[in-house]
Order: C-alpha cells, then structure tokens, then sequence
C-alpha cells in the first residue's frame, strides 16, 4: 500500500448481503452484468463480493455504485439487500427492499456518526431485528466513541446482524480493498462465480434455477399471467431510469434498477412470445 494510501485510509470496497440461498441469488445477480463472486453467509444469507470496476476507474463513488446494486436486486424480489461500503473517508450500508425507498447510515473514516438515529430504527424494522435489545445496540453505533472508527462500526452492525442469522465468513472484513475480498471468496470451497452470460443463456438457464423462491423477477414463472407481469416490469422500470437520468447526482441506484427491469422485463416478453402457453 502506498504511504498515501496509509495516510487518507483503505481503499474503496464493498459486500453485498442478500437474505437468500446462494441459488436463488446467482441468476438475478448475473443481471448486473459485474463479475462478482457468490458466497454463503449463514443458513438464510449470502453475500456477493464484487471486484469494484465502476468506481476503481474514478467515474462513481462505490457508496453511489452498490447503491444502484442493491436498489436494482431488491426491486421486484422477495428478499432485502444490504449493501456494505467503504472508501477512504467514510462507511456506511444501504438497505433495499421492494419498491421502498433505500435506508442507510453514514460514518466518517474517524467512526463520527453522520446518519439520522431514525434511519436506524427503519432499518431495525425492515430487517425484523429486535425492537429492544437490538434497536439498543444500533443507536450505540451512532454515539460518540473516541476509539471506534469506521471499521469498527461496520463491525459492530455485522454484530448485530449475525444474532439474526448473519455469518460472514472471516476472510471477508469490511475496510479491506474489493480486490483482496473477490480474491479471499474466490478461494472458498463454495464460491460461485457471478458473470453475465448474455441473453440467450440467460434465457437458457430458467431451467436449472429454483423459480419459486425468485417471485417476479422470473416472469416465465407465472403461466398465463407471465406476459402481463412482464409488461408491468417494464411500465415499472421506464419511469425509475427516467428519474435517475434528470438527477445530476445520486441517480445512479434509480437508473441502474430502472435499467434492469426494463432489460428483465423485455427478457420476459421475449420468451413469453416465443413459448407461449395455453
């Protein structure tokens, strides 16, 4: 590491953690076209760790990039997302779900809160945590604490989390630089590679995928309704990737999600003409 580096803190990084089997992840997560590695994270978790292109070439900040990620995932499947991030003068997670607007937390590299204390009460209740003990926990991550920076926040919400079933493998700490991280998963026993394989294998692959734990974001799944839903992945996405692109800034989680369920959706239509069902 450069004397810079050492200087301004760690290199910019992130994980994402999904609360699903690896298998029901893997054919939505290929959908963002960034090669990522795929690793369990408790009995009900995984956690995706990608290799953090979009923001190493300087054009978007990775709290702005897994954002994007985690709002694109989230929206139309039947599990949250938690984005993890780092860079060298803050940390913080976002946490999507559905349609509802993304909630997340910020701290300065020194481990000084920067968020609303109600964004953790949302998040508590979005994820099912404790309304007593746990919220208690999370508030203590947004007191003062002169020898907890923001590693060590990450850290004690990784805490919180794992009395919820949350077990991230050790090789896998937060304030370590992407690169390193997809490296440590690769080499795990049960990591599984996420690349995008291009639409036809896509479309290929509905076959060896569990299609009852994907919901809508598998529209063949659905019968005879399976067009309509496809339309309505589409109507739902022009309007998103729209919003985004008027933003000057911070619009990157709207356009990315927006971007994908048109994409999905024209996927859903596509094979919906070509397979039709009675």
């Amino acid at each position: 590491m450069s004397t810079e580096a050492a200087h301004t803190g760690p290199a910019p990084g992130a994980l994402l953690l999904c609360r699903a089997a690896p298998a029901s992840v893997a054919p939505v997560a290929h959908l963002l076209r960034e090669p990522m590695r795929l690793v369990r994270a408790g009995d009900a978790w995984s956690v995706l760790v990608p290799g953090g292109g979009p923001w190493r070439d300087g054009t978007e900040p990775v709290d702005r990039v897994v954002t994007g990620w985690a709002t694109a995932l989230a929206v139309g499947a039947p599990w949250p997302v938690l984005a993890l991030w780092w860079d060298t003068d803050h940390a913080g997670f976002t946490l999507a779900s559905g349609f509802r607007r993304p909630v997340g937390f910020v701290w300065l590299a020194s481990g000084v809160a920067v968020g609303e204390v109600e964004a953790l009460h949302t998040f508590a209740a979005r994820m099912g945590l404790d309304p007593v003990l746990d919220v208690q926990a999370l508030d203590e991550l947004a007191e003062p604490a002169p020898e907890a920076d923001a590693g060590t926040r990450l850290r004690g919400l990784l805490a919180v989390l794992a009395r919820g079933g949350v077990v991230l493998p050790a090789e896998l700490a937060p304030g370590e630089p992407a690169g390193h991280l997809l490296e440590a998963a690769a080499r795990m026993p049960d990591s599984l590679p996420v690349e995008w394989p291009g639409w036809r294998d896509a479309v290929a692959e509905r076959d060896t995928v569990d299609h009852s734990r994907l919901g809508p974001w598998m529209p063949w799944t659905g019968g005879p309704r399976a067009r309509a839903l496809a339309l309505v992945q589409v109507a739902a996405g022009a309007p998103l990737l729209s919003w985004g692109l008027r933003r000057r800034s911070g619009g990157w989680g709207w356009v990315t999600a927006g971007a994908l369920l048109i994409a999905h959706g024209a996927l859903g239509l596509a094979y919906a003409f070509t397979h039709p069902r009675d």
